[in-house]
């Protein structure tokens, strides 16, 4: 059959999309969440020193970590408004997006090569491979509309998530085996599971991608493009923001959760770091606790959602950014491996419900006289400065002060600041009856 003669939701390709999730779900939970940052500090750190010197300037390693990361991030909300115009012009996404999912992936399998005596290796691959998997994002979500009718989005949207979660943890319980058991499978060498572990991120991200590519069309020229590519998205966000004057409620929302949001994704990003770096925590244990994250997320995911419907997205995340609070500060007294877990329990009950509850309250706040495309760019562009300041303050504290703690307990100012914010919030009568968001 040929693309063009693909219809929308046909289930053979509702089924191929969705399985990209598969694909490159790896990536954020194999390397940025797990194993990439604890092989960085091992190959960074020494017995008697956490110092490494790059262009002149010394820096403690985990900190410089957190920079690569934020400047990736930054390079990505800089370059998201292109894409997203690019992606309007429906006639040649999924070229773009093999292109950024192969530079992902290549990007991940070159991490094998990393050691400590190429440094520039390990950090350019880590911030290629972040820009190639987010630029692959937004044109696959492209897709959306196109494959499938609104009054499905919500079922097509978890099928994704549902098998980006079974894949990326199945790997991750392969790669773990490698590491706790490498007799098995005959390996001799320490740094061999790690450093085999990126291939194979690379290479089942690549591989699975086939299959997405294989059925996905290349995209509808039905309609012609009429802006120019690359001032049409930042000028979608400077519309956003202008009309963001007269909606002080959304503007208020979306502060908070900049703030709240800058804690909650740099203690994703951070998390094996911290167990790594100032617990001593082996491998095992660490991949572990985000085993342990990964699987509560989902429980978590569907308590807050019965919160919301019960006491409203407001409560409901007010709670959330509470516990956050205590979460931060408990992990500045945490010292033992099961205080770890159990931090890690808690961070996976709330993780899933507030990034879920954040952008669905966000929606019912939209106004419904306006192109909510460009209302979610503006969404994707906060949450990813988000991550760019998180990151760069978390680096930047622990480069000052030289403990990763004072880092962690900074979060906490994150977290009260967007609560604050968020209490601030007023939801109409209106609002509460259509859209229980109170």
């Amino acid at each position: 059959m040929q693309n063009s003669q693909l219809k929308t939701n046909n289930s053979r390709l509702i089924n191929a999309w969705a399985f990209y999730d598969w694909a490159n779900s790896v990536y954020p939970l194999v390397i940025t969440s797990t194993i990439f940052p604890i092989y960085f500090n091992s190959i960074t750190s020494t017995e008697n020193s956490d110092i490494i010197t790059l262009f002149g300037h010394d820096f403690v390693n985990t900190a410089l970590y957190s920079y690569a990361l934020s400047f990736s991030f930054l390079i990505i909300a800089l370059i998201s408004p292109i894409l997203s115009g690019i992606a309007d012009y429906k006639g040649n996404k999924k070229s773009f997006m093999k292109f950024f999912c192969y530079l992902g992936a290549v990007s991940c399998s070159s991490m094998c090569f990393f050691d400590s005596s190429n440094l520039w290796l390990g950090l350019t691959s880590m911030i290629l491979a972040s820009i190639g998997f987010s630029g692959s994002l937004i044109f696959y979500n492209a897709y959306l509309p196109e494959i499938t009718t609104p009054d499905n989005f919500d079922r097509v949207s978890a099928k994704g998530f549902s098998l980006g979660y079974i894949g990326s943890s199945l790997l991750l319980i392969f790669n773990l085996t490698m590491i706790l058991y490498p007799e098995i499978y005959g390996i001799t060498d320490d740094s061999f599971p790690a450093r085999f572990s990126f291939v194979l991120v690379g290479v089942w991200w690549v591989g699975f991608a086939q299959i997405t590519f294989k059925y996905l069309p290349e995209g509808s020229v039905e309609h012609e493009l009429k802006e120019n590519i690359l001032s049409k998205g930042y000028g979608e966000l400077k519309r956003v923001w202008n009309e963001l004057v007269h909606q002080l409620n959304l503007k208020t929302y979306l502060f908070a959760f900049f703030f709240y949001n800058m804690g909650v994704q740099t203690v994703m990003y951070a998390a094996v770091l911290f167990g790594d770096k100032e617990l001593k925590l082996e491998s095992g244990q660490l991949i572990t606790s985000i085993l342990i994250i990964q699987f509560i997320a989902i429980g978590g995911a569907y308590l807050f959602s019965n919160l919301s419907d019960k006491f409203g997205n407001i409560k409901a995340l007010t709670w959330s950014v509470l516990i956050w609070i205590g979460i931060c500060i408990a992990a500045y007294f945490v010292y033992e491996a099961n205080e770890f877990y159990m931090l890690a329990a808690m961070v996976g009950l709330v993780m899933g419900g507030i990034q879920s509850l954040s952008r669905s309250t966000y929606a019912k706040f939209l106004p419904k006289d306006r192109e909510q495309n460009a209302y979610f760019s503006f969404f994707d562009i906060t949450e990813k400065l988000a991550i760019v300041l998180g990151m760069f303050c978390f680096g930047l504290i622990e480069d000052i002060t030289g403990d990763m703690r004072n880092s962690v307990i900074a979060l906490t100012l994150f977290f009260v600041v967007g609560l604050i914010l968020l209490l601030r919030v007023k939801v109409q009568d209106s609002m509460i009856e259509d859209l229980n968001i109170r």
